[in-house]
């Protein structure tokens, strides 16, 4: 039996008002998407994944939606969707759409009629109570943007939760309406032709009915973001949660192969909850140990790869994501050299990858003064803005990137570098980190060793690298990744020939002596093994 497409692809995140403006408002959208799909299919991925394009009021940037089954005009119309799907699918591509059942817009009509008056009948839709007897908040629930979660209503003198921006409020997922509502979303879409959904904060959806007090997290410290100063046991991975996603994936499901992705920052352990007892949750619930973690080490990162793999449900497929929309860049974090050995360990791990927009040429995050701070994180909070890793796509060296047409003022300013960093430049360049993303992709997808072989960590005592064999069958790859700015020399306890398939570098090929591997600084190389 042939395995799902996601389990062989790699996926690419889409932010659409950064990928490609293709009428000269300073903003992406659908249409320039579409004028780029031909880029992503010379690339190599296999799906596009969309940031929300719904109607929405922008208070943060999509993710509060006015309606759930329409385009916003910034992007299009729901016909530029349209032909986006069939454009993507004639080239052999997957689109995955952004799902958001957490919160609306408070402008969505759902959100006007709860809040009309406490009898109206999607009063129960939202999350209402009374003030506490000193008439303020229900509880000490704080906002991921700051702030108290509850928002006092004049009109109706009752609290709603928001656990974002004050115009995002908390749908009840207690409710069987709301749920029933919800799953009809998801059938509009998938009639349409969508081939599955990420979505959005998946383990939140439900919060304690009896609005229980959130502990202080003992580990936050003054200056690290004030998201984390409580610990979420009341708001997050609530009881009831997992019958939610087992409905969500039995509605994909009756639509033949689609993916359901979730968006969950929890604990490994916990995280391994929603594949599902019977694998009947999401298909991938998003690993993103590499995006969280403090320091980029090699002990750490085999760490993580050999616990997550250990403790992964039978039959359970591995994903990795090494950043998104809300996370500084791996070029930023870890350095644009280290960056080259983390796409090839994004690319050669068992499970399926997810790359965002940019990061395949080695982009950094951008320069966004605070007077062009667009997310409401960061307005006040220079500091915590997400808008430094959303700067637009550098396509090559003319004004604006070749994003936007010369002259106009793109929604955020295009990095300072993009003449040196982009898709013309490095195409023509074999050495570039675009040509190493696209010759990883291309050897990924012929090998099945790197695609659907087993992982097995080397043992060796060169604390700065991490080395992995994949295989499949008779093929073998082995993956030597250098973490450190030094030369480093791995003496392996295996016998065997071994071939330079690729180094980061792109300037090494031909036979190697595995007794003695010797990695250049901030090297990795994947090797072609055969047992003598």
């Amino acid at each position: 039996m042939q395995p799902p497409w996601w389990q062989k692809g790699v996926i690419y995140q889409v932010y659409p008002r950064s990928f490609m403006d293709s009428n000269n408002d300073g903003i992406g959208d659908i249409p320039g998407i579409t004028s780029k799909l031909d880029y992503l299919q010379w690339l190599g991925v296999d799906a596009i994944w969309l940031s929300p394009i719904y109607p929405s009021p922008m208070a943060d940037f999509g993710y509060d939606i006015a309606n759930y089954t329409d385009i916003d005009q910034v992007f299009g119309k729901l016909e530029d969707l349209e032909r986006l799907l069939q454009q993507a699918h004639a080239r052999g591509l997957k689109l995955i759409l952004d799902f958001v059942p957490n919160h609306t817009s408070d402008e969505h009509p759902w959100f006007q009629q709860s809040r009309a008056s406490r009898t109206n009948e999607k009063r129960s839709w939202y999350i209402w109570h009374d003030p506490a007897p000193d008439g303020g908040p229900p509880n000490n629930w704080t906002s991921f943007f700051g702030g108290s979660a509850w928002q006092f209503d004049e009109k109706t003198e009752q609290y709603y939760l928001h656990m974002f921006d004050v115009k995002q409020p908390d749908l009840n997922w207690r409710n069987p309406e709301v749920c029933q509502a919800m799953y009809d979303v998801l059938r509009f879409w998938l009639e349409r032709g969508v081939d599955g959904f990420r979505v959005d904060v998946l383990w939140m959806l439900l919060k304690d009915e009896q609005l229980r007090d959130n502990p202080p997290n003992p580990n936050w410290k003054p200056g690290e973001a004030h998201e984390y100063r409580q610990l979420g046991l009341y708001t997050e991975d609530q009881p009831g949660i997992h019958e939610i996603v087992r409905e969500m994936r039995r509605t994909l499901d009756t639509y033949g192969e689609r993916v359901l992705i979730g968006e969950i920052y929890l604990p490994p352990e916990r995280l391994m909850h929603y594949y599902g007892e019977m694998l009947d949750e999401a298909h991938l619930p998003f690993n993103f140990q590499f995006v969280t973690m403090p320091t980029w080490e090699a002990r750490v990162i085999r760490q993580i790869v050999d616990k997550y793999e250990a403790i992964l449900p039978e039959g359970a497929w591995p994903n990795w994501v090494l950043g998104n929309h809300d996370r500084p860049r791996i070029a930023t974090r870890a350095g644009r050299e280290q960056a080259r050995v983390a796409q090839m360990l994004l690319l050669t791990l068992r499970g399926t990858p997810t790359c965002y927009y940019g990061d395949e040429i080695g982009m950094e995050n951008g320069s966004v003064p605070p007077e062009m701070i667009h997310d409401p994180r960061g307005k006040g909070h220079p500091e915590l803005s997400r808008d430094y890793e959303r700067t637009p796509m550098q396509w090559d060296s003319g004004p604006n990137a070749g994003f936007s047409a010369p002259g106009v003022t793109t929604w955020l300013p295009v990095a300072n570098d993009y003449q040196s960093w982009n898709v013309a430049v490095e195409r023509d360049d074999a050495l570039s980190f675009l040509s190493l993303t696209r010759e990883l992709l291309m050897l990924r997808r012929s090998s099945p060793a790197l695609t659907l072989g087993a992982y097995q960590a080397i043992d060796e005592e060169n604390e700065s690298c991490f080395v992995y064999l994949r295989q499949h069958d008779e093929q073998r790859y082995l993956v030597a990744l250098n973490f450190s700015a030094q030369e480093q020399e791995i003496h392996l306890a295996i016998r065997g020939r071994g071939h330079v398939a690729l180094s980061t570098s792109m300037d090494r090929d031909g036979a190697i002596d595995l007794s003695a591997l010797r990695l250049r600084p901030n090297e990795g190389l994947l090797i072609e093994y055969s047992i003598i």
